[in-house]
C-alpha cells in the first residue's frame, strides 16, 4: 500500500467534484433544536449538555470539543466531570437500588414498557443522531434503535419466568465502547433494571452522548433509576469500578483495560462481564456455494466491520484460493460508502451505504500504520478500493473515512496478524491441511465467533469442535444476536459471566441457592451453556 496514496485518500481535496449535500432533515442544527425541545431539562439555558445525578440533570463540568467523523464539524461538548463528582453520583445510584427493589415487578415492567414506547415515537430522532454521532448509515443507525426496543420488549414479556424467585443484586456499572450505544448498552442497562438493580452508565468518550441522552432522559421520565455520567476514564473508573458500592460490572472495551478490571472485581468477588477484542475468522474447506459466501462477505462490511463479531482473517484451502478470491472481489467492489447524511442533488433521503467515516481520523491513522507495517514486512495487498468523489460533500473533510484493504499472507510479526484491526480491513491465509485451517483461525487462543464453510456437514462440524470460539457457524455467518440469544467468547476475548436471553438476567441477579455457579468464562474455568 503507497503512503502518499494513502494520505491522499483520506484527507480533503476541495478541488475534487462532489455533487452530495447534506440533507436538510439531517441537519444537525435542526436535530439539536429537535432534540431540545423533547427533553429540555438536560441542557443549559446555554446548550450545554449535562449529566444525570442522583436523578437531576446537572454538573456540565469542564467540556471537550465533540465533533462528528462524518465530515469532522463540531457537534457540541463533552461534559467531563471529576472523580468525586462521579463518586457522588455512585453513592446515591446505590441508595436509590433499595427502594427500587421493593416496587413490584409488574410496576417496574410497565414503567420500562413506557420508555420503550417512547423512544419508538422518537425513533427517527435517535436514529440521526447516531448518524452524526458515530457514523452510522441510516439502515444501521435504525436497525440499533430498533434492536434496543424489539430485544428489551422481549424480557419485559418473558423476565417473570426468567427471574423466578432470583433476586437484584444492587448497582450494576455500565462501561461500553461507542459503537452499539443502544442495541448493546442501553438494551443491556434497561434488563438490568427491569431485574430490580440500579444502574449507571458512563458515556463513551468517542460517540453517543446525546442519543444516550435522550433515551436516559426518557428513562428518567419513566421513574427507571439511571444514572448518566461522561469524564476520562482513568478518573471514573475509580468510581465506577472500584466503588464498594459498585454490585455489579458490564464491560465493552479492549483487552489490556479489560484485563486490569477483571483482576479487581475478582479481588472484590463482585459479579463481572467484560466483552473485549479477539480475531474472528473464517475457514473455506472442500467448498462450492460461492454465491452464498458472497453474499456473507458483503453483509460482513455493515459499519465498516467496527463489530466485535465482525469477520476480519480468511483461511483458505489452497486449491479453492482462486474461487475464493474471485468471490471476495465481487463482494468487495460492490460495497458503497460515503457521507452517511448528505445525498446527490434532487434526492431527499440518504442513500443506502454499507458504511460511513471510522470512528475517528486517529483510527484512520492507526488503520494506515498497521497496513503499511505489514506491506513492508513482506504482505502482499490484493485489493484497495478507492473514493467515489459522489457519495461526498464537496470539500468537507474526510480524514476519518477508510477504503477497504484486503492483505495476503501477513507477517507473524505484524500488529495485523495478532490484533483486532476494528475497521474494513481483512487478512486472507492459504492452507494445506486441516490442522493449518483450525491453528490459523484459532490465532487469537480465543474469540467471540467464527465460521467454516464446508460442503460436507460432518467435516464442518467436526473442525467447528475444535475452534475456540463462543458461537461457530456453519456455511453461515454468527453475530451477537437478541432475545432468547445467548453470547460470549473464550480465551482472552471475554471475561466473566456470559449474557444474552436468561443469562443476561441471571449475571445481575442472585439465586436463593448457595454457591451458585454462573455460565461464563472465569480464568481457567469455563462454563458453556447447553444451547450457544
Amino acid at each position: 500500500m503507497n503512503n502518499d496514496a494513502a494520505s491522499k485518500s483520506s484527507t480533503t481535496d476541495p478541488n475534487r467534484e462532489a455533487s452530495a449535500r447534506v440533507l436538510p432533515a439531517l441537519a444537525w442544527n435542526k436535530l439539536m433544536a429537535q432534540t431540545r425541545t423533547l427533553i429540555p431539562e438536560a441542557f443549559t439555558s446555554d446548550r450545554r449538555v449535562l449529566n444525570l445525578i442522583a436523578g437531576e440533570w446537572q454538573e456540565p463540568g469542564y467540556e471537550r470539543p465533540y465533533k462528528t467523523p462524518d465530515d469532522g464539524s463540531t457537534l457540541g461538548a463533552l461534559p467531563f466531570i471529576s472523580y468525586e463528582v462521579a463518586r457522588d453520583a455512585v453513592n446515591f445510584a446505590a441508595k436509590e437500588q433499595a427502594e427500587w427493589a421493593k416496587i413490584d415487578l409488574d410496576e417496574r415492567r410497565r414503567r420500562v414498557q413506557e420508555c420503550l414506547d417512547e423512544m419508538g415515537r422518537n425513533r427517527e430522532l435517535l436514529r440521526s443522531l447516531l448518524i452524526w454521532e458515530i457514523g452510522k448509515p441510516l439502515n444501521v443507525a435504525q436497525a440499533d434503535v430498533d434492536r434496543c426496543i424489539s430485544g428489551v420488549e422481549w424480557y419485559v414479556e418473558k423476565i417473570e419466568s426468567i427471574l423466578g424467585r432470583r433476586q437484584p443484586l444492587g448497582l450494576v456499572s455500565n462501561i461500553a465502547s461507542w459503537n452499539y450505544p443502544l442495541s448493546a448498552l442501553f438494551h443491556a442497562v434497561l434488563v438490568q433494571v427491569l431485574a430490580g438493580n440500579s444502574a449507571i452508565i458512563k458515556t463513551p468518550t468517542d460517540g453517543g452522548l446525546y442519543a444516550l441522552t435522550v433515551v436516559t432522559a426518557l428513562a428518567r421520565r419513566a421513574g427507571l433509576p439511571i444514572s448518566l455520567v461522561s469524564g476520562p476514564g482513568g478518573d471514573l473508573s475509580r468510581a465506577l469500578v472500584s466503588d464498594p458500592t459498585i454490585s455489579c460490572l458490564s464491560f465493552i472495551g479492549g483487552k489490556e483495560t479489560g484485563n486490569a478490571i477483571a483482576e479487581r472485581m475478582e479481588m472484590r468477588g463482585v459479579p463481572y462481564m467484560l466483552e473485549m477484542e479477539g480475531i474472528n475468522a473464517y475457514g473455506v474447506w472442500e467448498f462450492s456455494n460461492w454465491s452464498e459466501l458472497e453474499q456473507q462477505i458483503k453483509k460482513g462490511f455493515e459499519y465498516g466491520k467496527q463489530r466485535c463479531t465482525a469477520y476480519v482473517r480468511f483461511v483458505i484451502q489452497r486449491k479453492l484460493f482462486p474461487r475464493f478470491l474471485d468471490t471476495y472481489l465481487k463482494a468487495v467492489k460492490s460495497l458503497r460508502f460515503g457521507h452517511p447524511a448528505a445525498a446527490p442533488a434532487g434526492v431527499d433521503a440518504p442513500p443506502s451505504f454499507d458504511f460511513g467515516p471510522l470512528i475517528s481520523s486517529g483510527k484512520v491513522a492507526e488503520l494506515h500504520a498497521d497496513v503499511n507495517e505489514a506491506v513492508q514486512r513482506g504482505a502482499t495487498c490484493l485489493f484497495e478500493a478507492q473514493f467515489d468523489d459522489q457519495c461526498f460533500v464537496a470539500g468537507q473533510d474526510r480524514s476519518a473515512y477508510f477504503a477497504p484493504v484486503a492483505l495476503l499472507d501477513i507477517p507473524k510479526h505484524c500488529t495485523l496478524y495478532h490484533l483486532e484491526p476494528f475497521g474494513p480491513v481483512d487478512s486472507f491465509l492459504v492452507v494445506d491441511r486441516q490442522d493449518e485451517l483450525i491453528h490459523e483461525m484459532n490465532v487469537s487462543n480465543g474469540s467471540l465467533v467464527s465460521s467454516i464453510a464446508c460442503d460436507d456437514l460432518g467435516l464442518a462440524t467436526k473442525i467447528a469442535s475444535q475452534l475456540r470460539s463462543y458461537k461457530v457457524g456453519i456455511n453461515k455467518v454468527r453475530s451477537r444476536g437478541d432475545r432468547e440469544e445467548t453470547f460470549g467468547g473464550l480465551g482472552q476475548s471475554w471475561k466473566g459471566c456470559f449474557v444474552g436471553g436468561g443469562l443476561l438476567v441471571e449475571a445481575v441477579t442472585r439465586s436463593e441457592k448457595p454457591n451458585e455457579q454462573l455460565f461464563g468464562n472465569f480464568g481457567s474455568h469455563v462454563r458453556l451453556p447447553d444451547q450457544r
